[in-house]
């Protein structure tokens, strides 16, 4: 149902929809690929590589900074 929505909102059909996902979305090899760029970057720009226990925290605050702005979201279309 949710789909279908987001493809009339946009004008278009639900194909057309998931294709422009497909096209857009990242697969986990890539998501890989785009984090080793990034440590590589931080490491020769700013001499700082991120640990583990780093990339963990900062997902974690993301994850929450995402769920406190759909959870706002939410009280505002009520």
């Amino acid at each position: 149902d949710k789909l279908a929505a987001l493809a009339e909102a946009r004008n278009m059909s639900m194909r057309a929809l998931i294709e422009e996902f497909a096209a857009t979305a990242l697969t986990p090899a890539q998501l890989r690929e785009r984090a080793e760029r990034t440590d590589a970057f931080l490491a020769a720009e700013f001499g700082h590589r991120v640990s583990d226990d780093e990339a963990g925290a900062l997902r974690e605050r993301m994850r929450q900074a995402q769920n406190a702005g759909q959870t706002r979201a939410r009280g505002t279309a009520a």
